[in-house]
């Protein structure tokens, strides 16, 4: 019997286990994750599990009686300390050795943190990226309170929206000229930004913080390059993530900002495959990394086709989403290498779309509180097919004779 072994127990983990299971009924799997949960979904933690709207039970991907049924052991609270892929065993933390035929590396992503020398170890200061975390910051959402936003990345804006909307004093405070820069055009950037301060969050841009002030070891006050300050009662950081590729790197695995894979998700080792937000894999001629439920879903379902021995040529067409207040962005696509932006207006008031070309070739669509004009460019990009700037920024052009 085949032994399967995945490190990692989120959305990539759980994908493979349950695609593989399906195509190998007989193979022993089995998921070695850090936290003491079951694979749950990461989303909602910045959303409804914040505001209380969902429970935990609610976040798993699976019911527990699942893994019972399809004979997948779930090893929890468990890390890995070595890879050895010349004997093809793992050695965990607790010393215990376990030997594959398989590996799946799902090691995921983990956030960037505040540097120690400017006061990001203070108590209060928190990042979002695991139930832990959300439980920690869910604690001091208490109305009346200041929390101050590093970073205007999705994941701030939804947690600051979840703040604010607990009643607390929100600002966001972003280094970059705008919020979103890197990954959204200027028109979707305003959007956001007029959408987040028309409910009263302060959004600070060019707002580089220089330190955390803290008194008897809890955060108290934010100073600013600009000479500024501002007192707060907590933080949470959101400036980003970087892959946990230590693991294989050690193990001689080939990583580049993440771990190197093929087309067919597998690692520099042929029995060795990675999937999800630590996978960095080739598109558009680049080597990237997608940070998404949709790539940890289909990548982890490829890696488990891949294993199999069925032939995976691993390409995406990405899409996203986030959720802040009553608001709800769609994306489709990767607007990377854009160079030209129109803007669609909605069939109601408020609605808009962004459509970025590279070169008069449709890209990508960012689409706010409009899922049909989403529906319609993901179909585009699915089949193929282009649209030109001036087409799609006139909303009397009829999209669906296009796709049709």
């Amino acid at each position: 019997m085949q032994k399967i072994i995945v490190i990692g127990g989120g959305q990539a983990a759980a994908s493979f286990a349950a695609k593989l299971r399906e195509l190998e009924p007989s193979c022993a799997i089995t998921i070695i994750g850090d936290e003491p949960s079951l694979p749950y979904q990461r989303p909602p933690l910045s959303k409804k599990y914040m505001t209380g709207e969902m429970t935990a039970d609610r976040l798993l991907l699976r019911p527990p009686q699942w893994y019972g049924e399809a004979g997948i052991t779930c090893q929890l609270s468990s890390t890995v300390a070595a890879i050895s892929p010349k004997s093809k065993t793992i050695t965990l933390s607790s010393g215990e050795v376990l030997d594959y035929d398989k590996l799946l590396l799902a090691t995921g992503a983990t956030p960037r943190t505040l540097p120690q020398s400017i006061g990001g170890g203070l108590e209060g200061v928190y990042t979002l990226r695991s139930l832990a975390d959300a439980d920690r910051l869910g604690s001091e959402m208490r109305p009346g309170r200041k929390v101050l936003v590093i970073g205007g990345g999705y994941i701030g804006l939804e947690a600051a929206a979840v703040a604010n909307g607990l009643g607390l004093k929100v600002h966001v405070a972003e280094m970059a000229s705008r919020i979103l820069q890197r990954v959204a055009a200027p028109q979707t950037s305003q959007w956001f930004s007029d959408l987040h301060q028309s409910r009263g969050v302060t959004i600070m841009e060019d707002k580089a913080l220089t330190r955390l002030e803290g008194e008897n070891g809890r955060v108290v006050r934010a100073h600013f390059a600009d000479g500024s300050s501002l007192e707060v009662d907590f933080v949470l950081v959101g400036i980003g993530v970087v892959p946990n590729d230590a693991l294989a790197r050690n193990a001689g695995l080939e990583t580049a900002n993440g771990i190197a894979v093929d087309k067919s998700t597998r690692t520099s080792d042929p029995d060795i495959h990675a999937a999800g937000d630590c996978a960095a894999f080739e598109f558009r001629g680049q080597r990237i990394r997608l940070e998404s439920v949709q790539n940890a879903i289909e990548q982890g379902e490829a890696a488990a086709k891949a294993m199999t021995g069925e032939m995976v040529d691993y390409a995406p067409i990405p899409w996203f989403w986030s959720d802040q207040y009553d608001a709800k962005l769609q994306i489709a696509g990767l607007n990377m290498g854009y160079d030209h932006t129109v803007m669609r207006p909605g069939p109601r008031e408020g609605s808009v779309s962004v459509w970025y070309f590279a070169s008069g070739q449709f890209i990508a669509v960012d689409s706010m509180n409009d899922s049909k004009t989403y529906m319609f460019g993901k179909r585009l990009l699915e089949t193929g097919r282009n649209i030109s700037p001036v087409d799609a920024a006139n909303p009397d052009f009829d999209l669906k004779a296009l796709i049709r």
